[in-house]
C-alpha cells in the first residue's frame, strides 16, 4: 500500500508530462487524486505494514499529514481542472494588477502537481532521517515550477528566493543529520526512528544538541519561522492560488513533521525542555512579526502568506510546550490547513474576478461575487479562530495548555500577537467584503457568475473546518492524541 501511495501520483506526473490531449490529462489528474485519497482512506481501516526495513512506515503522525496533504490535492485538483479547462486547450492564461500573462503549458503544470503529491507522500511516511531530508528537499524541487507558472518577472524572483533560501536551510538540516548520526555513532544507533529512540538514552547530548539547532533552523526555513521566513510571501502571492493552497495547507506541513521527528528524538533522550524552550521561543517571534507585518499589507495573497507564517509559529509554540498543547497544535495543523487553503483559493477567484490583487481597489464583494465574499468572510472568523470553527477549539487547546503549565507570559505574548494579527485581517477584509465601491478607486469585477468549479472546492473546505468545531470523530481525536506523543 505504501509503494503504491508513492508511486501512483509519480507515474501519472510522468504520463501527464507525455500526454497531448488536455482532456484526458485533466481527467487522469482528477482520477488520481481520488485514488489517492481512497488509498489513503483505507489506511485508516487496514495499517499498512512497514516497508523497504523499515525506512517507509506510517505511524500516527505520518498518517495524520499524509491525510491533510491528500485531502487537499483532492479538492485542489477539482478546482484546477475546471480553472485548466475555463482558459483554453493550448496556454494558460492569467491577470495580475491588469496585465495579460500567458503561462507555461498545462502539462508540465499537471505533472509538476502529481510529482508534488509524490515528494509530500514520501515526507510522510518516511522512517529514515535521511529519506526524510531528500523527501522535503525533492518537494522543493517540484514545487518551483508550479511558482514560476506565471512566467512574470515577480514569479521568477520569487522562484530564486524560494530555491536558494530554502536550499540553504535544507543544508543545515543535512548537517544537523550528520550530527544526529555522530550523537548515535557510541551507541550503535542509525538514522531510522526507531533506532534512534530506542537508543535515545545513549545518544551524545552535545552533538544531539546541535543536531537539533541546525534541523529546526533547516526545516525551520521550509517551515516559515521566523527569521528564516522571507521566500514565503513572495513565493505564496505569486504562484497561482492553487498552488498557494498546497503550499500553505501542505508543504508548510512537511517541514513541522521533520521538526517534530527531532523533537521526538530529543524528548526521548531526556532534553525536551531544551528543544521545547527553542520551539516556543520561534513560535512566539514569527506569531509577533507576521501579525506587525500583517498590519501594513495592501495585497491580500501577501496578507495569507504572512497569515501562514504567523499559524505555523503556532504550531511550534504549541508542540514546544507539550502536553495539552502539543494535543491543540495537531488539531490546529489539521484546521490550519483546511482554512488556508479555502482562502486561497477564493483569494485565486477575487484576483480572476477583479484582476488585481489590491485590497483598497477590492470593495462589495458581497454584492459582486457573493458566494466568493461569504467564503472569504467565513475565512476571517476562521483563521481567526471564532467558534464554532475548529480552530477555535485548537487555539483554545494551546492556550489551556499554557495556563496549565503556568506559562502565564507566554500565554499574554500568544493571546497579543492573535489579536493583533486578528484586528489587522480584519482591517483589510472586511471593507473588501462590505465595503461600497467607488468607480474611480475600486477595480470593476468580470461579467458573468462564478463557475461550480470555483466555488465548490472552497466551499467543502469551509464545511469541514465548521464541522470540526462541533464534532471531533474519535478515530481523528485518538491519531491526534498519538501524534502530539511522537507516535
Amino acid at each position: 500500500m505504501i509503494w503504491a501511495i508513492l508511486l501512483l501520483p509519480a507515474l501519472s506526473g510522468g504520463v501527464c508530462a507525455i500526454l497531448r490531449h488536455h482532456r484526458l490529462r485533466r481527467g487522469l489528474l482528477i482520477a488520481t487524486a481520488v485514488a489517492q485519497a481512497a488509498m489513503v482512506a483505507a489506511c485508516w481501516i487496514w495499517h499498512p505494514s512497514p516497508t523497504a526495513g523499515g525506512w517507509l512506515e506510517l505511524d500516527s503522525t505520518g498518517l495524520l499529514f499524509l491525510s491533510i496533504t491528500t485531502a487537499l490535492f483532492l479538492v485542489a485538483a477539482f478546482y484546477a481542472a475546471g480553472y485548466l479547462a475555463s482558459q483554453g486547450d493550448e496556454r494558460v492564461t492569467d491577470y495580475e494588477e491588469g496585465f495579460l500573462f500567458t503561462n507555461s503549458p498545462q502539462a508540465a503544470f499537471t505533472a509538476c502537481l502529481l510529482v508534488f503529491l509524490a515528494t509530500m507522500s514520501l515526507t510522510a511516511v518516511s522512517r529514515n532521517l535521511g529519506l526524510l531530508w531528500v523527501a522535503v528537499e525533492t518537494t522543493t524541487l517540484a514545487s518551483a515550477p508550479l511558482i514560476y507558472f506565471h512566467r512574470h518577472h515577480r514569479s521568477l524572483e520569487a522562484t530564486w528566493k524560494y530555491l536558494l533560501i530554502c536550499s540553504v536551510g535544507i543544508a543545515l538540516a543535512m548537517l544537523g543529520n550528520f550530527f544526529l548520526a555522530v550523537a548515535g555513532a557510541t551507541s550503535g544507533a542509525h538514522l531510522t526512528m526507531e533506532s534512534m529512540l530506542a537508543h535515545a538514552a545513549s545518544l551524545d547530548p552535545m552533538w544531539l544538541k546541535a543536531a537539533f539547532i541546525l534541523c529546526l533552523v533547516g526545516y525551520g526555513t521550509k517551515m516559515g519561522l521566523t527569521p528564516m521566513h522571507t521566500w514565503l510571501p513572495d513565493a505564496h502571492s505569486e504562484a497561482p492560488s492553487l498552488v498557494s493552497a498546497l503550499l500553505s495547507g501542505a508543504l508548510l506541513n512537511c517541514a513541522f513533521l521533520a521538526i517534530l521527528r527531532v523533537h521526538t528524538i530529543t524528548s526521548a533522550a531526556g532534553m525536551a525542555d531544551f528543544s521545547g524552550s527553542l520551539l516556543v521561543l520561534l513560535g512566539l517571534v514569527s506569531m509577533a512579526v507576521a501579525a506587525i507585518f500583517i498590519v501594513h499589507q495592501v495585497d491580500f495573497k501577501r496578507m495569507l502568506a504572512y497569515s501562514s507564517v504567523e499559524n505555523m509559529g503556532i504550531l511550534a509554540l504549541g508542540v514546544g510546550a507539550g502536553g495539552v498543547a502539543a494535543a491543540g497544535s495537531m488539531f490546529h495543523a489539521v484546521n490550519h490547513s483546511l482554512i488556508k487553503a479555502m482562502l486561497f483559493l477564493v483569494a485565486g477567484n477575487i484576483l480572476a474576478s477583479y484582476h488585481t490583487k489590491s485590497c483598497p481597489q477590492i470593495r462589495g464583494l458581497l454584492q459582486g461575487r457573493p458566494a466568493s465574499g461569504v467564503l472569504w468572510l467565513a475565512g476571517l472568523l476562521a483563521v481567526a479562530g471564532f467558534p464554532p470553527f475548529g480552530s477555535f477549539m485548537s487555539e483554545l487547546a494551546i492556550l489551556q495548555g499554557l495556563l496549565a503549565d503556568h506559562r502565564y507570559l507566554v500565554a499574554t505574548a500568544y493571546l497579543a500577537a492573535l489579536g493583533v494579527a486578528f484586528a489587522a485581517m480584519a482591517r483589510i477584509i472586511l471593507p473588501m467584503v462590505f465595503g461600497t465601491r467607488t468607480p474611480e478607486v475600486c477595480a470593476t469585477p468580470a461579467p458573468g457568475r462564478e463557475p461550480l468549479w470555483a466555488v465548490a472546492p472552497p466551499a467543502a473546505l469551509c464545511a469541514a473546518a465548521l464541522t470540526l468545531g462541533v464534532y471531533m470523530p474519535p478515530w481523528l481525536d485518538a491519531v491526534l492524541k498519538q501524534a502530539a506523543g511522537g507516535h
